[in-house]
């Protein structure tokens, strides 16, 4: 993985460190969570970042702390939820871009809050949705597209095997060490169902990053793209279509 700069970021008072392609390494699903309150620092840290990417997105994405209600649902106990008493609630105006959107700036929260010490888990069907949107605020033409929960994790999660790199890109020549960077942090990137649906492509200095289909394909497409950039580093390369 590529070395990162390491940025400090504060929890309980005490200094951190953690660089993003770490947090990507020990960052997995987390279901289960203890009864344990976020500090003020880390929920001001989250709320920074979340209005960071509000400001530079346009998207609508909101903190929901110590909110029992949208995981104490029949669908939440079907997905195996516990202890879930904090979630983000990524919301912005519907477009036929805002599932990829919010997916790319959703992994860029769900990275911050392994570096403060939290977990987290992509929820797109089992949550109370009706509850979720009660705590919000989602003015005309805007959408719940999903959730993530939020907090400490009762365990760390579990890896899920990955397809070989072959699998998942394709490049015309020698692969750039940069390239080989991007695809080893993309294959670290949660897909729906951990099936890993996308093709990412090398033209030149273009990189194209498609979907193949399935449950929430264009999240996971959002979250796939932050990774690549942040293991190949986006002064090296330009996104195409």
């Amino acid at each position: 993985m590529p070395h990162r700069p390491i940025i400090p970021v504060w929890k309980n008072e005490r200094m951190i460190t953690m660089t993003v392609a770490e947090a990507m390494q020990a960052r997995h699903s987390v279901r289960s969570y203890k009864d344990t309150p976020l500090g003020a620092e880390v929920i001001s840290a989250m709320q920074k970042e979340i209005d960071a990417c509000n400001k530079e997105s346009g998207l609508h994405i909101q903190m929901a702390v110590d909110e029992p209600k949208a995981f104490d649902s029949f669908m939440a106990h079907y997905g195996k939820f516990s202890g879930v008493r904090n979630y983000i609630a990524l919301i912005g105006k519907k477009g036929s871009d805002l599932d990829e959107k919010l997916g790319y700036y959703g992994e860029r929260l769900v990275l911050l809050a392994q570096r403060l010490g939290l977990n987290t888990c992509w929820v797109a069907m089992t949550f109370g949705k009706n509850a979720a949107k009660s705590r919000c605020t989602i003015a005309s033409g805007e959408k719940l597209v999903c959730v993530l929960s939020l907090g400490y994790g009762a365990t760390q999660g579990t890896a899920h095997k990955s397809k070989s790199m072959d699998a998942l890109c394709h490049t015309e020549g020698a692969m750039p060490e940069w390239f080989r960077k991007g695809m080893e942090a993309a294959m670290l990137a949660p897909t729906a169902m951990n099936q890993q649906k996308f093709l990412i492509s090398l033209l030149g200095n273009n990189v194209t990053a498609k979907s193949l289909g399935g449950f929430y394909s264009k999240v996971d497409l959002g979250i796939i793209k932050y990774h690549f950039e942040m293991g190949a580093g986006k002064e090296n390369f330009q996104w195409s279509k």
